[in-house]
């Protein structure tokens, strides 16, 4: 928990008591103590992780939040800190009880460290989703079934995942120009700490090309 959350708990707290200590009711008291946390969190979490557009701002979000793993994983990756991503993907093996989104995670630390075994493990473990279609599309990309991915795809809701998906079909088989026009229609469709790890990727990907 960061200063500025230990501060905004503290205020709450504080403001709790007072309107109890003067005769408000409870249940009012609770109600108006719930809907300042959940604009709270939607401030400070939910709208960097996710809406948020400006780049430098969704770093600051992601360094900042070190001690929460399922979010500073996203900062481990996307800058390739490879000892914080074993120590980051120990903590969400030990911490996280949701299967699904534990396999999740391990799908995307596979296709990190460019392991399909781990990814092909952790399939099996998501329940139906766009995030398991994704997976699977991966694995077809990495075994040169190319139009059986695109077909694949074509389920998936994301419109990111679709165009990340044909960015790296297009780049295995060479064709630069279209993996780059795909990669920008990934961007240009997502926001926040998604999109913070793909600007990454891409600036490494094709920097070295």
């Amino acid at each position: 928990m960061d200063r500025r959350e230990v501060v905004y708990y503290a205020a709450l707290f504080v403001f709790g008591l007072v309107m109890l200590w003067n005769g408000q009711s409870i249940f009012l008291v609770a109600g108006m103590m719930l809907a300042t946390t959940l604009i709270a969190f939607t401030i400070y979490v939910w709208y960097p992780m996710a809406w948020e557009k400006r780049m430098d701002r969704v770093e600051n979000f992601l360094r900042r939040n070190h001690y929460k793993p399922y979010i500073y994983f996203y900062y481990v990756t996307a800058n390739r800190l490879d000892e914080e991503v074993e120590i980051t993907m120990e903590k969400l093996r030990n911490n996280s009880t949701n299967k699904s989104m534990q396999a999740i995670y391990q799908a995307a630390y596979g296709v990190y460290r460019k392991d399909m075994f781990i990814v092909r493990q952790a399939v099996p473990n998501m329940r139906r989703s766009d995030y398991r279609t994704y997976y699977e599309t991966c694995l077809l990309i990495e075994e040169g079934m190319g139009e059986q991915a695109r077909e694949h795809l074509k389920s998936i809701r994301r419109r990111w995942m679709q165009s990340a998906l044909l960015a790296e079909i297009e780049r295995k088989l060479g064709h630069r120009e279209m993996a780059i026009q795909h990669a920008e229609e990934a961007v240009s469709a997502t926001n926040g700490a998604q999109r913070y790890m793909l600007v990454k990727e891409y600036e490494r990907c094709y920097a070295e090309e």
